[in-house]
């Protein structure tokens, strides 16, 4: 197992400078990278000690052609995930493909560390983070990414994505009002994603196929009432959730 040192100065650094520009990613690679030593490893070894996990590696599909045919997304049926995932991406100006750009930018791949399965799994996991939008509820405001990071981690595990979650609902609370949740909102996406069945191990084309409710529903996927209530008491005090913490989304 590939030993790493963990470097939270670094983490820190990094953070702030993602705090200057959240549309920044390849900041939060950097934090992962300093914070999460042999995750990447010990969550392949569980996902590889299910069926399921088993049957995504046997297949070894590429999500990135499958998230971006949008045209063949679009013939799915109304109110399916894949329509909503469509949706949301175009809406946000999104490519699965543009998140990997961002991971070339960055200038290290995972190949250069890890062997071969680990890093197909390694990229499988960023690949699916913006269904992970999709299926969790929460959008790309700074608060919605700091809950889509909890949810993620009790998935996945890793100290990286644990820290961007909390010290992000430290920075969103000095714009919220007075007693809005946003400490809770993340603390409640983390037991949401404690309780759901893990994302990564889905058959992707087979999830986007099936109506996003029911998919949320055989998935154990909770709404998120805390992240509401701090969207709804921001927009009552005249604040724009999506404008907190550097770039809009």
């Amino acid at each position: 197992m590939t030993s790493r040192r963990i470097r939270p100065i670094k983490a820190y650094k990094h953070f702030r400078n993602l705090i200057k520009d959240k549309e920044d990613t390849t900041q939060v690679f950097d934090i992962v990278e300093a914070l999460d030593g042999s995750n990447l490893e010990k969550d392949f070894k569980r996902f590889m000690s299910t069926a399921k996990g088993q049957a995504r590696f046997e297949d070894r599909k590429d999500l990135v052609p499958l998230l971006d045919d949008h045209e063949t997304l679009r013939k799915l049926p109304m109110g399916s995930v894949g329509q909503h995932y469509c949706d949301f991406m175009e809406s946000q100006g999104l490519s699965a493909q543009g998140l990997v750009d961002e991971y070339d930018r960055w200038g290290k791949r995972l190949e250069d560390y890890y062997d071969a399965d680990v890093a197909w799994f390694g990229n499988r996991r960023r690949d699916v983070h913006d269904l992970m939008h999709i299926m969790s509820g929460y959008s790309r405001d700074a608060l919605g990414e700091a809950c889509v990071l909890n949810f993620t981690h009790s998935q996945h595990g890793g100290l990286g994505i644990y820290f961007i979650a909390h010290m992000a609902s430290i920075e969103v609370r000095k714009h919220a009002p007075k007693g809005a949740p946003a400490w809770k909102a993340v603390r409640e996406a983390k037991k949401h994603g404690a309780i759901a069945d893990n994302i990564c191990k889905q058959d992707i084309m087979a999830l986007l196929a099936e109506p996003l409710e029911s998919a949320r529903k055989r998935l154990g996927i909770l709404p998120p009432t805390q992240y509401n209530r701090v969207h709804d008491m921001m927009k009552n005090a005249g604040i724009d959730p999506f404008g907190v913490i550097g770039a809009a989304a």
